[in-house]
């Protein structure tokens, strides 16, 4: 049962004060479950191998893109779990034309999934964009989202609200360059595409990241004589942009395919770069919305080489995987969890540990649940594979709450409600009697919010 929202205005702030039931709850840290095979065919299956998201979350629906040639040419496939990832949907051909497509990117926002990838039924590499407004039970039709005679590939995809964006690689420029499109009304039309890095060398393997207003892009660029991450932000849902950001110093080494995630105000961008003498995961943070930027760190420390990271965040929970050589195998899927926006991170977990290629994970957290999803050989040929921890995103305590009612003092910014000390709460049911009066840790809380109705909160910390 959903409810009417109340809006509640504290010192000049909008409050979102409407909550469903849900039992209480404080799980102990659980552990990494079984590794589950999503797809059984005779082809090779593939999560992309650039740094978009093949896993998108929103409340307990998992959704998961891939390509794979079953049909006899690579195309996009789709399949969902809509009970955070215990049981799983059939496979669907989401995209069936009469050429290749491959490198899908999923983002969700409540019930609406947007699907982006590049596909050569035009003659050449262009990028197609494909959503769903009911979570996943239909989709609309392929729109073409680029059109030049040069090819484009790679695309990322990010979305907050009715605000879709998309970043990809393109030669058009007769070099490799990154442009960027949005939707500003759900994927229904598209605005022009904006050439948004402009250097003569290489610029490759963007990847996007969102909360509310603020847009986060980042990419490998060649400029300086190898391989450096750069940034660039809009505070006002991609209408305008800052000015480029250099984040890596690895000369002569190379720092190559970043992952942005955001949530609040951090900012998290993980790669892999070769300034330790061999490939390892590192790690950078902005605090402040991507103004200022702190210092390296070194995720990994092997004596191989740990490739492709993905990053995911969810308050004050920064959630990376990546591939690694470092066992007695060929790559296996690791994984590496800080608890406090990226200050301090926990040990390395080897998810998989199998004798075949486990590659190309991809990361994706909501509520407590955290998922993975990647590329594994250990049928004989690439099949996708799924993971989860269904208590790793940490410090998680879900709400038995129909409405509540903040007097004063509390705030939402981006999806999470800051509660301090001392502040009144009431219970509402739907009739708006108060049912039982209150009060509520102190504390930040994950707010998931459908069609501007809250569906969930989860004490965060």
């Amino acid at each position: 049962m959903k409810f009417n929202i109340k809006v509640i205005e504290c010192f000049a702030k909008v409050v979102f004060v409407l909550f469903i039931c849900s039992p209480i709850f404080t799980p102990l840290f659980g552990q990494w479950e079984s590794d589950v095979r999503l797809t059984n065919n005779d082809s090779l299956s593939y999560t992309s191998e650039n740094n978009a998201w093949c896993v998108a979350t929103t409340g307990d629906t998992v959704h998961v893109v891939w390509y794979d040639a079953r049909d006899g040419l690579r195309q996009i496939y789709y399949k969902r779990s809509t009970n955070g990832g215990t049981n799983w949907g059939s496979d669907v051909h989401l995209v069936n034309s009469s050429a290749w497509g491959i490198f899908p990117s999923v983002a969700v926002f409540n019930s609406n999934i947007h699907v982006v990838w590049n596909e050569q039924r035009d003659g050449n590499e262009e990028i197609y964009y494909k959503r769903s407004t009911d979570n996943g039970t239909s989709w609309g039709a392929d729109t073409r989202l680029t059109s030049d005679s040069a090819y484009s590939s790679f695309p990322s995809a990010a979305v907050s609200d009715s605000f879709v964006h998309i970043v990809w690689v393109d030669y058009r420029d007769g070099n490799h360059e990154i442009y960027y499109k949005r939707s500003t009304d759900n994927g229904t039309t598209w605005g022009a595409d904006v050439h948004f890095s402009n250097d003569p060398n290489m610029s490759w393997y963007p990847s996007v990241a969102v909360s509310g207003s603020n847009v986060h892009v980042v990419w490998q660029d060649y400029r300086d004589n190898n391989y450096e991450i750069y940034y660039k932000r809009s505070t006002d849902n991609g209408t305008s942009w800052g000015l480029e950001t250099r984040l890596t110093y690895s000369d002569p080494w190379w720092s190559w395919m970043p992952s942005v995630a955001v949530s609040g105000s951090y900012v998290h961008v993980v790669w892999w770069d070769s300034l330790a003498g061999n490939w390892e995961i590192y790690y950078k943070r902005s605090t402040d919305n991507g103004t200022s930027w702190g210092a390296d760190t070194r995720l990994t420390n092997t004596p191989l080489s740990s490739e492709y990271p993905s990053v995911a965040a969810s308050g004050t929970n920064v959630h990376v995987t990546w591939m690694d050589s470092v066992g007695a195998n060929n790559y296996e899927v690791y994984y590496k969890r800080s608890t406090d926006s990226g200050t301090s991170w926990e040990a390395d977990v080897q998810l998989t540990n199998e004798p075949s290629l486990s590659i190309y994970p991809s990361v994706a957290v909501s509520g407590s649940k955290v998922h993975v999803v990647w590329s594994d050989e250990r049928d004989g040929n690439y099949e996708i594979y799924y993971k989860r921890n269904p208590t790793g995103n940490t410090g998680i305590e879900e709400n038995t709450i129909r409405s509540i009612e903040c007097y004063c003092g509390a705030t939402i910014i981006c999806g999470h409600l800051q509660l301090p000390e001392g502040k009144n709460c009431k219970i509402f049911d739907i009739t708006g009697q108060v049912v039982m009066p209150a009060r509520m840790k102190p504390g930040i809380y994950f707010v998931e919010i459908d069609n501007k109705i809250v569906q969930k909160v989860v004490k965060i910390r």
